[in-house]
C-alpha cells in the first residue's frame, strides 16, 4: 500500500506535465512516467492503460513534435524492457548501491540534450525473472503454487500494429462536357457503301454494243 501511494503520487505530478507547452518537458514527463510504470500491469495499476494509450497516440500523431515523439518511443521501450522481465534498480541483489546503475541513470537524464545518451539507461536494468539450475547446470522441472489470481502477475498486452482498412472503390463522376469532348476525339469508323443493282436499260445497251462489235 505504501508503494502504491508513492506510485500514485508520482503519476499525479507527472500527468499535468504531459500537456506542457515546452517540448522537452513533455518528453521528460513521458520518460519519467514509463520509469514509474515499469513492471506494472493493469491489475496492479489501472492507470497504466491510460498512459500506454497516450504513448501510442503521441507516436502516431503527425502534428506532434519530433522530440516528444522520441520520448514516447523510449517510454514504450522502457515499459517493455527485457521482454517485460526487467526493472530499474540502483541496488544490487545483496542490497548494496550499484554504481554502474547510478551512473547510467545520471547520464540518461541528459537525453534531452543529446539523444545517444539514452543508451546508458540499460546499465540500470535488473532482471526480475527466476532461473533454477541443478548441480549439472540444467533446468529441473519445478512447480510453484501461487494463491494470487493469474491477472496479478500477467504480462501487459503487446503493442499491436494498426490494421489497414480496405479502401472502398468510389465511382468517378463524368461531367457532360467531358463526355462530349471524348465523343469528338473518338475516331469515327468509315461507313460501308451500300450495294446498288445497275439499271436495266444501261445493261441492255452494253450487251447490244458488244454483239455488234463481234459481228
Amino acid at each position: 500500500k505504501q508503494w502504491y501511494n508513492a506510485e500514485y503520487g508520482a503519476l499525479s505530478i507527472l500527468e499535468p506535465m504531459v500537456n506542457d507547452p515546452v517540448n522537452y518537458v513533455r518528453q521528460g514527463a513521458l520518460l519519467a512516467s514509463a520509469m514509474v510504470l515499469v513492471q506494472q500491469n493493469e491489475h496492479l495499476c489501472p492507470r497504466l492503460k491510460t498512459f500506454k494509450e497516450l504513448f501510442t497516440k503521441t507516436m502516431g500523431d503527425k502534428h506532434e513534435d519530433v522530440m516528444v515523439k522520441f520520448g514516447a518511443i523510449l517510454a514504450q521501450g522502457i515499459i517493455n524492457a527485457g521482454g517485460r522481465n526487467c526493472t530499474i534498480s540502483m541496488r544490487s541483489q545483496y542490497g548494496h548501491t550499484n554504481v554502474p546503475s547510478v551512473v547510467g541513470l545520471l547520464v540518461f537524464t541528459h537525453t534531452w540534450f543529446w539523444f545517444p545518451l539514452s543508451h546508458f539507461l540499460c546499465l540500470s536494468f535488473q532482471p526480475t525473472y527466476l532461473i533454477g539450475l541443478n548441480k549439472d547446470l540444467k533446468m529441473p522441472k519445478m512447480k510453484f503454487k501461487s494463491c494470487a489470481k493469474p491477472s496479478t502477475y500477467a504480462y501487459p498486452p503487446i503493442l499491436e500494429p494498426p490494421k489497414e482498412k480496405e479502401k472502398e472503390k468510389v465511382s468517378t463522376a463524368i461531367l457532360s462536357t467531358t463526355a462530349k469532348k471524348q465523343a469528338k476525339t473518338k475516331p469515327s469508323t468509315p461507313a460501308t457503301p451500300m450495294e446498288v443493282d445497275p439499271p436495266a436499260e444501261k445493261t441492255r445497251r452494253e450487251k447490244t454494243g458488244k454483239e455488234k462489235r463481234k459481228a
